[in-house]
This record gives C-alpha cells, sequence and structure tokens, in this order.
C-alpha cells in the first residue's frame, strides 16, 4: 500500500475499471473478482480500478467496499497498484470513503467531480482540496461530465495539479485535444488519462498516458498491445487493433456494465447480474454483444508483433 504520495510514473497503458461481481443471491463474489484481477495481473497491467463507475459503486456499502479492495491488493501483492474508487456528491462522504480505502489496502483513490448538486468552480476546487487535505493517498481526478453535470474547467485542474497530493486525471470528456491543450498548464509528471474507450486511442496520440478503460477488461492483451504499438511509434498498427475493438467498444458504452459483465460472463469469468437500477441487457442486446466479443480474434496480437 502507498501511504505517500509517489512518482505517477506507473499510471500508463490500459489500466481496467473492474466490474463488482455478484453471486445469485446479489451479495458479493470474491472468488469471481479474484479470478478477474488475476487475469488482468497477468495481462500485464500496471493498475486495476475497484469500486468505480463498471463496479457499480453507488451500490456498494463500505463493508463490500472493504472486502473488494482488499480481495484485490491480496491478489496484486505488489505486481499492480490498486486504484479505489472514492468519490461521492458529499465531501465528508468522499473524504470517509478515501479513508476507507486507505485502510484497506489501496494505492490510490480515483474521485470524481462532484454529481447533482452542480457546484461551480470554485466548489469543485474546494472539495477537491478538503479530500487532499484529510487523507494521504495519491487522488486521480475524475472529470465525467455525461454523468456529472459539471465539467471541471481546465483552469481548475491546472490550479489542482500544482501539488503533489493529485497525480492524475481520469478524462471522461471525449475531448481528443484536451492533452495538447493542457500541456503547458500541468506540471511535469501529472498523468493524464482516457476515460472514454472510443476516443482513446487519439487521446494517447495528442500525448495522453493511457486509459482507464471497460473494454479492457473482455481483451486486456489486446488493449496492451494497442498502447505499446503506439508508444513505440507503429501507430499503422495501432489502428488496425483499435478496429478491430471498435464494435465491442460502442456495446460496452451503450448498456455499461450490464454490458461488460454479460461479455465477461461469455467468458465464463462471472454471472451478469448487476443490483438495481442496472438489469441485463435485452435479448437483441446479448446477441449484438456475443457477436462483438466473437469478432475480436487472436491473430490481431500476432499481425501486431510482426508491424
Amino acid at each position: 500500500m502507498t501511504t505517500a504520495v509517489d512518482s505517477a510514473s506507473w499510471l500508463t497503458g490500459y489500466i481496467p475499471d473492474l466490474p463488482t461481481p455478484f453471486d445469485a443471491a446479489g451479495g458479493l463474489d470474491l472468488e469471481a473478482f479474484a479470478r478477474l484481477c488475476a487475469r488482468q495481473i497477468e495481462a500485464g497491467v500496471p493498475a486495476v480500478v475497484v469500486c468505480e463507475t463498471a463496479g457499480e459503486a453507488s451500490t456498494l456499502t463500505l463493508a463490500e467496499r472493504k472486502a473488494i479492495i482488499r480481495t484485490a491488493a491480496g491478489i496484486a501483492r505488489g505486481r499492480a497498484r490498486i486504484i479505489a474508487g472514492a468519490g461521492s456528491n458529499a465531501t465528508a462522504r468522499a473524504i470517509e470513503l478515501a479513508h476507507c480505502a486507505e485502510a484497506a489496502g489501496a494505492d490510490a483513490v480515483l474521485s470524481v467531480v462532484p454529481y447533482y448538486n452542480k457546484p461551480m468552480q470554485a466548489g469543485i476546487y474546494q472539495h477537491f482540496r478538503a479530500i487532499a487535505d484529510d487523507s494521504r493517498l495519491p487522488i486521480i481526478i475524475h472529470d465525467a461530465p455525461a454523468r456529472t453535470v459539471r465539467e471541471l474547467a481546465d483552469d481548475t485542474l491546472a490550479k489542482l495539479a500544482q501539488s503533489s497530493r493529485f497525480v492524475a486525471l481520469r478524462d471522461g470528456a471525449g475531448d481528443v485535444g484536451r492533452p495538447l491543450r493542457l500541456a503547458g498548464l500541468l506540471r511535469p509528471g501529472f498523468r493524464l488519462l482516457s476515460g472514454h474507450d472510443a476516443t482513446a486511442l487519439g487521446y494517447i496520440a495528442g500525448g495522453g498516458d493511457g486509459c482507464i478503460s471497460a473494454v479492457s477488461n473482455v481483451m486486456p492483451d489486446l488493449c496492451q498491445a494497442i498502447f505499446t504499438n503506439l508508444k513505440q511509434g507503429r501507430p499503422q498498427a495501432a489502428r488496425h487493433l483499435f478496429r478491430r475493438l471498435i464494435p465491442l467498444q460502442a456495446c460496452l458504452a451503450d448498456a455499461d456494465p450490464a454490458a461488460l459483465k454479460y461479455a465477461l460472463s461469455l467468458l465464463g469469468l462471472l454471472r451478469p447480474d448487476s443490483r438495481l437500477p442496472i438489469v441485463e441487457p435485452d435479448d437483441a442486446a446479448k446477441a449484438v454483444i456475443a457477436r462483438a466479443v466473437a469478432g475480436v480474434a487472436d491473430e490481431d496480437l500476432a499481425w501486431a508483433a510482426e508491424a
């Protein structure tokens, strides 16, 4: 566990936003969750995100969050970092969740711009400063304007990033030009991570450091190959592989996280169950998801290695 702010150099590449598996009775399925963690770590991911968007965080109790984080940390054993969702539209609750994450063994927290309340930029700034002042783990800020209604302004981000307490942005705005725009505003070493699978290739090509991803849950090796080819100067190979993922990305974005869980259930990794208000995709959507999963071929990895 990281107990003080350290280098954010590990925040790079595709980082999966893990779903939370549930059993037939609606409780946590920690055995399935452990399998998900192990699969990702064996694929070489630098970190996993737990208890966040794909993890149906709003339905989890504090005890369940602790159990999930502890399980992830036990599987990782230092081979990958554990990033725990700790966001809330109540600042005191976000601080409580950050404390919970630290106690359970997380290495960093991911905290979203306050939703529903529609705070002004000054309020957003004070919200994150309060979390930083009352917690010890590195903080990744999550900007998700489609979910929060309020976006994180570039100036507000630049002001927060002056502090080493803030190490990265999960950028869910889908603006591929943002890394270039922010290049002169942020301190060296501050990481920019796409939070939007469909635009991740352009975001990384424009100066981003990686992607916190849903699709990486399904195809971790392929996602790592995309990133490696892009960073090693093989954009044609990266584009080819990325195109193969587009149908799957579209399915997951359309019904996240229910579609993701169904895709993973096809691979035998978990049950497709979610907690209300999330429900399973209908039969037509399931058929589309199944075709998208089947359409991603293993030979693409061999093609990339030869490119």
